[in-house]
């Protein structure tokens, strides 16, 4: 049994259906009762001892980063017979400069899961596709979106190939101890991103930047302001560089990454 975290979430999701497609027998731990298509329990992350009946059985687990006590909620997955975990990091553990709080509790979930005595596998991927998302409110408004960062370059990754490593990690021996850095196969500006949007969706969109400090005054309506200066930080002051394309998706899954007109495609339907 494979309990899966995060299942409802772009990535969380993905893994999930590609549990049910390989046939494996999976678990969602789930705060509410949600639409899935496996197995639901609840429990919380945060709360250890809450995770008896979603651990009951489990040999593996698809983890989040980022929970209150790490350290014991690892200890509670191991005392449950649990075996090996797959973490769901990021770059922003291995930044240029790490001072910031999503780096910090990437560093803190990363070491909590290396001393804990599970097998471990990392995933580090860039940036994700679904992150176009953040632009339906404006799209549903107009034709015109504006965001940051215009002139950084990222390889994007289809929360899709993130779940196939990860299920790849889950099953198969030879994932034990090991980083798995994660792209899409090309570089994009947002502007390309949302040319490939529009061609998609058969409209005229037009792409408008903001400057750092719009970017972080529209940031900080939507996060706290700890995150809104780590991402200043990556994508400003460019301490972390997701431009990069890493060949792990197809070396794994033995299928080359989505493009970002793939994903497009495949999530037209949330756009219109």
């Amino acid at each position: 049994m494979i309990l899966v975290t995060g299942a409802t979430g772009h990535v969380g999701g993905e893994v999930v259906q590609a549990l049910v497609r390989a046939g494996e027998p999976a678990r969602a731990l789930v705060r509410e009762p949600a639409d899935l298509s496996i197995e639901q329990v609840a429990g919380d992350l945060n709360e250890p001892d809450s995770l008896a009946p979603a651990l009951e059985g489990v040999r593996a687990v698809f983890l989040l980063p980022g929970y209150r006590d790490m350290p014991g909620l690892l200890t509670a997955m191991r005392g449950a017979g649990v075996e090996r975990v797959v973490l769901l990091s990021s770059l922003a553990a291995v930044a240029t400069d790490t001072r910031n709080a999503v780096s910090e509790f990437m560093i803190r979930s990363e070491t909590a899961v290396r001393e804990s005595g599970l097998a471990w596998t990392f995933l580090r991927p860039n940036a994700f596709m679904s992150n176009a998302v953040r632009w339906l409110p404006q799209l549903r408004a107009g034709d015109v979106v504006q965001d940051g960062f215009a002139d950084v370059l990222i390889a994007s990754v289809d929360p899709y190939d993130i779940a196939a490593v990860a299920v790849r990690a889950l099953l198969d021996p030879g994932h034990e101890e090991r980083i798995h850095q994660l792209s899409g196969p090309e570089r994009l500006l947002p502007a390309q991103r949302l040319t490939i949007l529009a061609e998609v969706l058969d409209r005229d969109l037009r792409f408008h930047p903001l400057t750092n400090e719009q970017t972080r005054a529209d940031m900080a309506t939507r996060m706290p302001a700890e995150y809104v200066h780590a991402f200043l930080s990556f994508y400003g002051d460019r301490t972390l560089d997701e431009s990069h394309i890493y060949p792990t998706v197809e070396q794994v899954t033995g299928h080359p990454p989505r493009t970002f007109r793939q994903w497009a495609n495949a999530h037209a339907a949330e756009f219109r």
